[in-house]
């Protein structure tokens, strides 16, 4: 037995290595084709100055972080996010509860959340800006909506897909409304409410750089369309690799709380598995 454990344990060291490497390589092998690309257009044989050296753009990245007005757009796009991303997930939230524990109410919304959640939202933004005008605020109500419709089918299916046996126990039990959504319904309600939360997260930032990028006085979207207006082609990709950094760490952090918060109800459950989110997917592999 403890062979095989050897065994195992040696096979998922190796894989995890050959994982690595292939990680390493794809990386190495981009930034040699960019470098390629780039040199191609220095010559201006191909691209011409649209793809700039990827020296350049780190270099260029520095330059950004210290500027002082990087961190006021920064600040901007921060609260656009921030205020939009929480108001709407918190009335998703409450919205998929109700949908998932009330035929009679989902029935009623869902057509118009299906038509809804499937149209563009940037159809919306000439709307938000008669009605809260070009400001953040619109911003914000643009990240609202952005955020609320992946929370709420999230939460709605989270509950519709409870194990029906577990809700016949604690009916058995006579549990009262309260305790049937703090013992069963929030257990099950984990993985699905934040996976959500990861998927309205990213889509709140695209929607309130789109918006941004229409119609805004600061934030990252409105210094990325002024590099690109005045074809800064470096500034303009040092802008794009910070938003992409600052999202990969989001939904590290999203990842974080998911694995802690799967860790947490193994740990009440008395189990002895260890439950993670698998690859940062929002999908839960138990070992």
């Amino acid at each position: 037995m403890t062979g095989t454990k050897a065994i195992s344990f040696g096979l998922l060291v190796n894989r995890d290595a050959s994982v690595t490497q292939i990680r390493v390589c794809t990386i190495i092998g981009l930034l040699l084709i960019w470098e390629m690309l780039a040199l191609l257009g220095r010559f201006e044989i191909l691209y011409g100055d649209v793809i700039p050296s990827s020296w350049m753009i780190i270099y260029t990245v520095g330059t950004e972080i210290i500027s002082p007005s990087f961190y006021r757009d920064l600040g901007i796009t921060f609260a656009e996010h921030a205020v939009g991303f929480v108001g709407g997930s918190i009335a998703a939230i409450f919205v998929g509860i109700g949908m998932g524990t009330n035929p009679f109410f989902r029935k009623a919304l869902e057509p118009y959340l299906n038509a809804i959640g499937s149209t563009p939202k940037i159809i919306f933004l000439p709307i938000l800006f008669l009605m809260f005008g070009t400001g953040i605020e619109s911003k914000m109500a643009k990240g609202c909506l952005s955020s609320f419709f992946p929370v709420v089918f999230s939460t709605t299916l989270g509950i519709l897909l409870i194990n029906p046996v577990l809700i016949r126990v604690g009916k058995s039990f006579n549990l009262n409304k309260w305790q049937m959504f703090t013992k069963i319904y929030i257990q099950a309600m984990v993985n699905p409410i934040i996976t959500g939360l990861r998927l309205g997260m990213a889509i709140t930032v695209i929607g309130v750089l789109v918006a941004e990028l229409k119609f805004a006085d600061g934030g990252l979207g409105y210094r990325l369309g002024v590099y690109y207006e005045k074809f800064e082609i470096a500034p303009m990709y040092a802008i794009i690799i910070i938003i992409f950094a600052l999202a990969a760490l989001a939904n590290v952090g999203m990842t974080c709380l998911q694995d802690r918060m799967n860790r947490h109800m193994v740990s009440a459950s008395g189990k002895t598995k260890t439950t993670k989110a698998s690859g940062g997917l929002g999908v839960v592999a138990t070992n």
